[in-house]
């Protein structure tokens, strides 16, 4: 009987022994499911061309894109899906994961075809600022459609995941942290300089920013804006004096140097800022203040800090992709980044945050330039337009009235008007196409009822109904010739779903993303759900792009 009883004794404890090794191999061979960074840092550089990277690059120092280069992952061939490419659809369809045709975002203003009125993509009357007495700056994400993928970080930490989107452009902080953030600051200039919010977020600004606000930053990049290093180094770019820059008020000149104190009476005060790196280096000292007050990616739940750098736009608006101007920002810009990465690395921890840049747009070359080189381009007189448009349809149709509004290269119909004339309205579009095709600098013209009843696959097609929004596009969508722009004679601008609007850069670093790169055709709503994926969560409720696997780790 004991010898039995041994035996049954030794059974339970050689099973139980089993059982405890198998628990422990379960546990160690435990799948991990997705990467845990404290901080996820999303920053975009407003007209950023991709070939910025390749062109002054020998110019960069080792901690800025060169560090993003060389130790994280470079997706070489990306490219926006849609047009128009513009400001505030790009900051949306890089947070969303989707374009225009979801997320309602078509331009940075549009034409409201219900209250037949111009609205502002981050515009909102129910608000009211935060840190300014301005009414102008009444902004809020509502406009927007779709989450963000900071947005379902909110959501799956209970709330408990922090996001905050910084910007000199309000449109630029606010649209990237989406709808449930803590906080979006933008910059305002004028006679104030001082970064500002709106009721939308809080009643009142955090005390850390009025320190930020009252510590006099602004007042200290009123200085004289040279180039960085010795001007004839910058062979990068064109000639310092040429026709094809516009320059500030108050200076005969559009070369360098350029004395923002004195020259800020006539250029809308602190609004000088925001057209030269300057507006760079203050938003990088913004964001560093709101790292450590907020104490960002401190804990083991993951926040979001958006950082969108504007003034790049401003100063490419201003002189134009190859001037001296726009070199000597990037330059800057490269050691702001450095400067943000040092504050991450020692506050948040190397290896512990994921980062990725990225651009909203890039930038056509000044098109009087790229005609001096032989290159076709040109400029598009938009009023000219409107007069030959309405006269061909008063010889048609007998009304003067017919068009409601042109925007953004849509036509707007009067519907009411049509009606009226018991026209209809498939037939009058179909008319206006087959006219404004034969126009001078128009190469392409599509119906909305093309948009939404096509299905493309490739091309400007593709590109186009992807940027289509059934309730808020107009009736008839125009596609000019390449290079050519309704703009002014000097400076850049984009908008055009050519390659040197569309294509931008896309660099990934940190926690959870291999180093490598790829020729491999990327595009600007695969970020979010590849964000969402490495960090486990749900996908923003409208995105459409891929998850770029390659990349994570």
């Amino acid at each position: 009987m004991r010898f039995l009883l041994s035996l049954v004794l030794g059974f339970l404890l050689l099973n139980c022994n089993a059982q405890n090794n198998i628990s422990e191999t379960k546990t160690q061979t435990e799948t991990v499911l997705n990467a845990t960074p404290k901080l996820v840092v999303g920053i975009v550089v407003d007209q950023m061309r991709y070939d910025y990277l390749t062109r002054f690059y020998s110019k960069y120092g080792n901690g800025g894109f060169k560090r993003l280069i060389n130790d994280g992952y470079n997706c070489k061939n990306n490219h926006y899906n849609y047009v128009p490419t513009y400001t505030g659809p790009g900051h949306a369809s890089i947070f969303t994961g989707t374009s225009p045709k979801n997320h309602g975002i078509i331009a940075n203003y549009w034409y409201d075809k219900f209250n037949k009125e111009d609205v502002y993509c981050a515009g909102d009357s129910s608000v009211v600022p935060v840190g300014s007495a301005s009414k102008s700056e009444r902004m809020s994400p509502y406009r927007m459609k779709t989450t963000t993928f900071a947005d379902e970080n909110r959501l799956f930490t209970q709330m408990k995941g922090k996001t905050i989107g910084i910007s000199i452009k309000d449109r630029g902080a606010i649209l990237p942290a989406g709808h449930s953030a803590n906080a979006a600051y933008w910059f305002r200039g004028r006679d104030e300089g001082n970064f500002i919010t709106s009721s939308y977020y809080m009643d009142n600004l955090p005390k850390w920013v009025q320190d930020f606000n009252v510590s006099n930053a602004a007042e200290s990049y009123l200085r004289e804006w040279n180039t960085l290093y010795d001007i004839n180094t910058y062979t990068e770019s064109g000639s310092d004096l040429n026709t094809f820059e516009g320059g500030f008020k108050g200076k005969e000149q559009a070369i360098f140097p350029y004395d923002l104190a004195t020259l800020k009476d006539k250029n809308r005060g602190f609004d000088i800022i925001k057209a030269t790196p300057f507006g760079n280096s203050i938003v990088t000292d913004f964001a560093i203040q709101a790292i450590i007050a907020e104490e960002l990616g401190l804990d083991s739940i993951t926040d979001v800090l958006t950082v969108s750098f504007s003034s790049p736009d401003y100063v490419g608006h201003n002189f134009g992709v190859n001037s001296k101007e726009v070199e000597d920002t990037y330059i800057r810009l490269d050691k702001d980044l450095d400067r943000l990465f040092k504050v991450l690395d020692e506050k948040v921890g190397v290896g512990q945050y994921t980062l990725f840049l990225t651009a909203d747009h890039g930038a056509v070359d000044v098109p009087s330039y790229l005609q001096s080189a032989k290159i076709p381009s040109g400029y598009f007189d938009n009023d000219a337009f409107k007069v030959q448009l309405d006269a061909f349809l008063f010889e048609e149709f007998r009304a003067s009235d017919l068009v409601e509004k042109i925007s953004n290269d849509q036509i707007f119909l009067n519907k009411n008007r049509l009606k009226q004339l018991n026209l209809n309205l498939e037939n009058v579009q179909y008319v206006i196409v087959n006219e404004v095709i034969n126009y001078k600098n128009i190469d392409k013209v599509y119906s909305s009822q093309t948009m939404q009843n096509g299905a493309f696959h490739s091309g400007i097609e593709t590109l186009l109904q992807n940027g289509y929004h059934q309730k808020r596009s107009g009736d008839i969508i125009m596609v000019k010739d390449p290079a050519v722009i309704s703009y002014s004679k000097t400076g850049s601008t984009h908008g055009s779903g050519s390659n040197f609007d569309t294509h931008v850069p896309l660099l990934f670093y940190g926690n959870g993303i291999k180093k490598g790169s790829t020729l491999t055709k990327t595009k600007i709503t695969d970020i979010a759900p590849t964000i969402s994926a490495l960090l486990g969560i749900s996908f923003p409720n409208g995105s459409t792009g891929n998850v770029l696997d390659f990349v994570i780790d």
